[in-house]
C-alpha cells in the first residue's frame, strides 16, 4: 500500500489534470505545421484568464466567484439531521446553509442525515437562482478522525447561464487535497507557470473551486 499522503497528494494533481483538460483543449498535431512548435508552447503558456469559450461566448470554465445575486440572499441555516419546510422552493433566490458534520455511524448521525437529504434536495427544483452552503464531516465514532471531510459552497444562477463550486478544508483521513495542494507541490518542484495557472482554482490546502457555464433555460429566463 502506497503511503496516505502520497495517495492524497495523488488526488490532488488528478484534481489538477481535470481542471487543465477543461482550461487546454487538445489540439491535432498532425495538422500543425512544421514550424509551429513556439506557437503550441506559446498557446500552453496563455494564462487561465483566457478560459474556455462556449459557442455563446460565455466562458465555459473560469475560477470561482460569489454569485451576483449573493448580496440579496436572506439565508435559512439548518443544524443537523434538520429538514427545510417544502415552501422555501417557491423562493427565489433560495439562499440556504446545512450543518452535517454528525455523519456519524454510531449515533445515528448517518440515519439522520440520510432521512433529511430528500426534502433539502427538493426544495431546490424551481428555483432559479440557489445559493447552498454546507459542512461535512463523515466519520466512524465521534471524535474519530473524519474519513472526509469539507466546508462547501454551490450556487447556480440559471438566468445568468452560470454555476460554480467551491471545497475548502476538503481532506480524506485527515489529509488536505485539492487544487490548492498541488500548487503548492508544483511550486515545491518549481513548476511555478503551471503553478500560477491553477491557483485561480485554488490556492489553499483542501481548496478547489471553479465556475461552469449553464445551458439556456427557458422558464428562468422568462421569470428574469
Amino acid at each position: 500500500m502506497f503511503p496516505v499522503h502520497l495517495r492524497t497528494t495523488a488526488a490532488g494533481f488528478a484534481l489538477a489534470l481535470g481542471v487543465c483538460a477543461a482550461l487546454f483543449p487538445s489540439h491535432d498535431a498532425s495538422a500543425a505545421p512544421a514550424g509551429s512548435a513556439t506557437d503550441a508552447r506559446t498557446t500552453q503558456a496563455v494564462s487561465t484568464s483566457a478560459m474556455v469559450r462556449t459557442s455563446s461566448d460565455l466562458p465555459a470554465v473560469g475560477p470561482f466567484t460569489e454569485p451576483g445575486f449573493a448580496a440579496t440572499c436572506t439565508w435559512h441555516n439548518f443544524g443537523e439531521g434538520e429538514k427545510p419546510p417544502l415552501w422555501l422552493m417557491f423562493t427565489n433566490p433560495l439562499c440556504v446553509e446545512y450543518s452535517k458534520r454528525d455523519i456519524t455511524f454510531d449515533d445515528g448521525g448517518a440515519l439522520r442525515f440520510l432521512v433529511a437529504e430528500p426534502s433539502r434536495f427538493a426544495i431546490t427544483m424551481l428555483t432559479c437562482r440557489y445559493y447552498q452552503k454546507d459542512h461535512w464531516s463523515v466519520q466512524a465514532t465521534n471524535g474519530a478522525v473524519p474519513y472526509v471531510a469539507w466546508d462547501g459552497q454551490y450556487w447556480w444562477d440559471k438566468t445568468g447561464r452560470r454555476a460554480g463550486a467551491r471545497l475548502n478544508h476538503f481532506s480524506i483521513n485527515g489529509q488536505t487535497v485539492g487544487i490548492g495542494d498541488a500548487v503548492a507541490a508544483l511550486r515545491a518542484s518549481n513548476f511555478d507557470n503551471l503553478a500560477d495557472a491553477l491557483s485561480e482554482y485554488g490556492q489553499e490546502a483542501g481548496e478547489t473551486g471553479l465556475t461552469v457555464a449553464l445551458p439556456f433555460d427557458l422558464g428562468c429566463a422568462l421569470i428574469g
